[in-house]
């Protein structure tokens, strides 16, 4: 249960917030000013914030000025019936977590509190975790190098990674595509007496089986046609270090029954060759398939499975592990800005949210490639969610239709489409509203719309293209 602050003069809208927040299972808190709104947080922390722009005396802005100081971890989200451009812009330059323009629908308040409590709740588990364990913090120079988290499952796996790094066991890792499986793989290296051998990967998916053979065990001269000279194979270059097989899964029954010869005898013969070549290697493997499942099905070896699967390691889907998310985002900063956009230090709490909320298929691969591009389209100190690419710039939610407006701009809020309309359709009939509004406010100066909106004056012509406007 997450302790909620509402800030509002008009007694319907407060008790109605309230209302939402308490059937949702959360504590209430109600304040009829920003004064008092303020004294409240100061005796009584809230997880979240949600205030009214407009109030005499302290109003919205200043409350979330406060709210910052008093906890710079808290999110506030302001709510108003002047829904201007300006407002929201200044809001979210201050840290807003985000902005809702009244009348509202109680689901989508829901929601709003969903995101905000998850970004609260990453932000408390990357605090806690920061204080207790340097080195998941993601510097360089830390015990598990670019393998970064905080959460639960994270640290499962560096406690396993811890224990059976220093022996020379078989290690399966188990994930899906772009977890991160290679960076645990050389994790294990790094902290094993192997350290000073070589690291060498082979992704075993990639190859046909012919080609996969000679990369693993190596050719002789003339062993096939194009074999214009030996070649060493990974198996030898991987001698006294470690041999990382990725995608194990993929591989041939043929090819298994090889592979099964090498780990039992610790030796091999070249593709062509007759003379036996002994390897110590220490063999960690990895693959996104169900081996367990694979074996009962007939199409992976048992004896194999036991082989290379003594300690076995899962890495959880980075959508169920969000807590993790700040500190992945910070880390790709870190790492990334210097080369793309030395200006960035950070991401704003908006953008977070947003990143927060996503299903992420694509696993940290994504978040990475996300940042990367972030960057490239950031144009102030921090990520803002408008350097997001499209699929992340909306959290899905939309006020409710608003009475006695239109979309020239003329009312002050925009109004939801009536009718069924996919969720596509609707972001980007609202996306038009807002420019169309910016576009009227400035008197059709596309450089002053642009900057109402904050976005890049190149993005807007393509919008305003884009939507027919002006």
């Amino acid at each position: 249960m997450a302790t909620i602050l509402v800030i509002d003069d008009n007694e319907t809208i407060r008790e109605g917030l309230a209302h939402v927040v308490k059937k949702m299972g959360h504590l209430p808190l109600v304040a009829k000013s920003g004064k008092e709104g303020i004294e409240r947080f100061k005796q009584t922390p809230a997880d979240f914030v949600i205030t009214d722009l407009k109030m005499e005396g302290v109003d919205g802005v200043e409350v979330l000025r406060s709210v910052r100081e008093l906890d710079p971890d808290c999110p506030a989200m302001i709510i108003t019936a002047f829904g201007t451009i300006e407002t929201a812009v200044e809001a979210m330059k201050l840290g807003a977590f985000d902005f809702l323009i009244k009348p509202f629908a109680p689901e989508v308040v829901r929601l709003k509190v969903e995101r905000a409590l998850e970004l609260r709740a990453a932000r408390r588990a990357k605090g806690r975790l920061e204080a207790e364990n340097d080195y998941l913090r993601g510097e360089e120079s830390s015990r598990f190098g670019e393998l970064v988290g905080g959460s639960e499952p994270m640290r499962k796996v560096f406690a396993v990674v811890e224990r059976v790094a220093p022996t020379d066991t078989s290690v399966a890792i188990y994930g899906e595509s772009g977890t991160g499986k290679e960076l645990v793989a050389r994790a294990i290296h790094q902290r094993s007496r192997r350290t000073q051998g070589p690291f060498i990967k082979v992704n075993c998916g990639a190859l046909a089986e012919t080609l996969l053979e000679s990369e693993l065990f190596g050719h002789e001269k003339g062993a096939f046609t194009g074999a214009i000279k030996r070649k060493l194979g990974r198996f030898e270059l991987a001698d006294n270090g470690t041999l990382f097989l990725d995608e194990i899964g993929d591989i041939s029954p043929a090819m298994q029954t090889k592979l099964l010869r090498v780990i039992q005898e610790r030796e091999f013969e070249r593709v062509g060759g007759e003379t036996s070549i002994k390897v110590d290697v220490r063999l960690v493997s990895a693959t996104n398939r169900d081996l367990a499942k694979e074996v009962a099905d007939g199409r992976f070896r048992e004896d194999l499975y036991y082989r290379l699967q003594v300690v076995p390691i899962t890495i959880s889907p980075l959508r169920e592990r969000k807590g993790d998310i700040p500190m992945l985002v910070e880390h790709f900063i870190r790492r990334l800005a210097p080369k793309t956009n030395p200006r960035v230090g950070g991401i704003d709490d908006a953008a977070l949210s947003r990143l927060i909320a996503y299903r992420w298929p694509g696993n940290v691969r994504e978040l990475e490639n996300v940042i990367e591009q972030a960057l490239v389209f950031a144009d102030g100190d921090r990520i803002a969610t408008e350097a997001l690419p499209a699929a992340l710039r909306s959290d899905g939610t939309a006020s409710s239709p608003a009475r006695g407006g239109d979309a020239t701009g003329t009312a002050d809020r925009l109004s939801v489409p009536s009718g069924e309309m996919a969720l596509p359709e609707l972001l980007d009939d609202l996306e038009r509203q807002l420019i169309l509004k910016a576009y009227t406010q400035a008197k059709g100066v596309k450089t002053e719309t642009a900057r109402l909106l904050g976005i890049k004056t190149s993005a807007l012509y393509y919008k305003l293209e884009k939507y027919g406007i002006g």
